[in-house]
């Protein structure tokens, strides 16, 4: 109890001390303020002052002169510690005039540069794969749920039928049993259709190395489009007389192939071999 009343007394002394340093203060400001000397005013009379002396001519300024661009920064180089601006310079007006018509030419068109690079080579036509292929016809497959037509011949029908001295034959049966034998189930590479939505595409095709259409029309098993390159080969099957321009096939009744061979030694019973 004794300890909190010394604090709290020499809080209470402390603020009178520093309200008494402040009044202090303010008085101090108030004395210097009103204690200054006194000073007489004299004016001096209106005939004692002679006139002013007439003011001199001031030169005209000279005309501002015309400085380069690399004049100005040196100079401006030289005085950076001034304040000094730079003087204004005149502007050409000729700088911003349109262009005479001798100097403006009309546009005219060139060749284009030539590539920096090498095109790129075209890559080769993306190839398709039909497996275990199944001939409908000579020259028509079926893959799956696609059908292929070969390209360059003409589409043939399995019930097409010819006539050969007087006979005729089913020659569009024979022509797709010669079709199958030559697939064998083989895998048919071909390339890929434009069409590929349709069901039936018409298309080139190769098995291992050997072209399908030109086998068919080689052998007469098919006829060319008009201007293909086949039809070469299609004159050549209709002269030897094979497929379509020759007799059935199947025809049995023709003389059979006589073979000569060299008569068989006979060895009679009792001849007893050589020992």
């Amino acid at each position: 109890m004794r300890q909190q009343s010394f604090t709290i007394a020499g809080g209470f002394f402390a603020l009178l001390l520093y309200a008494g340093i402040l009044w202090g203060g303010v008085a101090v400001i108030r004395d210097q303020e009103g204690a200054g000397p006194d000073f007489p005013l004299e004016t001096p009379d209106a005939a004692a002052v002679e006139s002013p002396n007439p003011p001199a001519e001031v030169p005209a300024a000279p005309p501002p002169q015309t400085i380069s661009k690399s004049q100005a920064v040196h100079e401006q180089k030289a005085g950076a510690g001034k304040v000094d601006r730079l003087p204004a310079r005149t502007i050409e007006p000729q700088l911003f005039a349109v262009p005479q018509d001798g100097i403006a030419q009309p546009l005219e068109r060139i060749a284009p540069r030539p590539p920096l690079s090498e095109p790129k080579e075209k890559p080769a036509a993306t190839t398709i794969v039909y497996q275990r292929p199944v001939a409908l016809a000579a020259g028509l497959i079926r893959s799956g749920e696609t059908t292929v037509q070969l390209k360059d011949i003409g589409p043939e029908n399995a019930e097409k039928t010819c006539e050969r001295n007087g006979r005729s034959w089913p020659c569009g049966m024979v022509a797709r049993t010669a079709f199958r034998n030559f697939l064998r189930a083989r895998a048919l590479v071909c390339d890929q259709p434009e069409e590929s939505s349709k069901k039936t595409v018409t298309t080139a095709c190769k098995v291992g190395n050997e072209n399908p259409a030109e086998w068919l029309v080689s052998n007469g098993w098919a006829t060319p489009l008009p201007g293909s390159p086949l039809e070469a080969k299609a004159e050549a099957a209709r002269s030897a007389k094979l497929g379509f321009y020759g007799d059935d096939p199947r025809d049995l009744s023709r003389a059979p192939l006589v073979i000569d061979e060299p008569p068989v030694a006979t060895v009679p019973d009792d001849a007893a071999p050589d020992l």
